[in-house]
């Protein structure tokens, strides 16, 4: 089994730290919970979000200005849904990283 080196942390962990970080800036962060759920009944239960929706969202308090994160780790890329999802946001200037 591999175990991470100090230098690579995890997609959640610094998920955690960027949600820190903003909510002493005057911001309101959400963790973008998504994936699929097998229903008792044999079915699979879909979040909703589209496809490609960045990880973490939010608001700035001082303008209400809406943000959206997309969180990679060290060795992470984003996927061709993320991509679109940001050439997306770009097209309406929202920001987004």
């Amino acid at each position: 089994m591999a175990t991470a080196s100090a230098s690579e942390e995890s997609e959640h962990s610094i998920q955690k730290k960027i949600q820190l970080e903003l909510s002493k800036h005057q911001c309101t962060v959400f963790r973008a919970n998504v994936g699929k759920i097998h229903t008792p009944d044999g079915r699979f239960f879909s979040t909703g979000l589209p496809k490609g929706f960045p990880d973490l969202f939010g608001f700035r308090w001082t303008d209400g200005k809406i943000f959206f994160i997309e969180v990679k780790d060290a060795k992470g890329r984003p996927r061709a849904d993320q991509v679109v999802f940001h050439k997306m946001l770009n097209s309406h200037n929202i920001v987004h990283g």
